[in-house]
């Protein structure tokens, strides 16, 4: 459970401010940007920071409709919109909690998969400093503006299906009424 809330966190730390030039970058590009962005982000830390981030880069509508599984169809459409902000306040306050535990010193994309109407995988190696390093890969997706961040592998383990159960959990626990998470998020 600790590992799975670490890259919860760790998605979060990496997706930094968006720049209106992306859209002729190509994904790897983009994700050393955004890496090279994120550790001035995280140097900065905070719940708000770390929200802008998310707000910026992560691919919203994408995580989180997956995220609620077959309880998408019982969340009204009129309330996306809060359930979004939930989530965003959700990974950034955690984000802000745990995130300076694992203090980056350098992110380095060191390879992009060919791409597909998926999205594309780029992977990167982040050293911490403590010197520990490790590997991301991140599923960036295309968008009218350039890029997104759909998902981060770390250690085998992606981010969004973690949070597939944690969601999804949560609303069969409360009667499997979507409403009820939207309010937990929201607090």
């Amino acid at each position: 459970m600790r590992l799975a809330t670490w890259m919860l966190a760790m998605m979060a730390c990496f997706a930094g401010p968006q720049i209106s030039s992306a859209r002729a970058e190509s994904p790897a590009a983009y994700m050393q940007r955004v890496q090279n962005e994120l550790i001035a982000a995280q140097n900065r830390g905070g719940v708000v920071a770390f929200s802008e981030v998310l707000r910026n880069h992560m691919d919203v509508p994408g995580v989180g409709l997956t995220a609620l599984g077959p309880h998408m169809r019982n969340l009204p459409k009129s309330e996306r919109p809060s359930y979004y902000n939930g989530m965003i306040n959700f990974i950034a306050k955690y984000a802000a909690k745990t995130a300076p535990q694992y203090p980056v010193a350098s992110a380095v994309v060191v390879g992009q998969g060919p791409g597909d109407a998926g999205g594309t995988n780029v992977d990167a190696r982040v050293t911490l400093r403590s010197g520990s390093a490790y590997d991301v890969r991140w599923l960036v997706v295309k968008t009218k503006s350039g890029y997104k961040v759909r998902d981060a592998q770390v250690v085998g383990f992606w981010m969004t299906t973690f949070l597939d159960d944690l969601f999804q959990n949560y609303i069969t626990e409360n009667g499997n009424n979507p409403r009820a998470l939207v309010l937990a998020l929201n607090r």
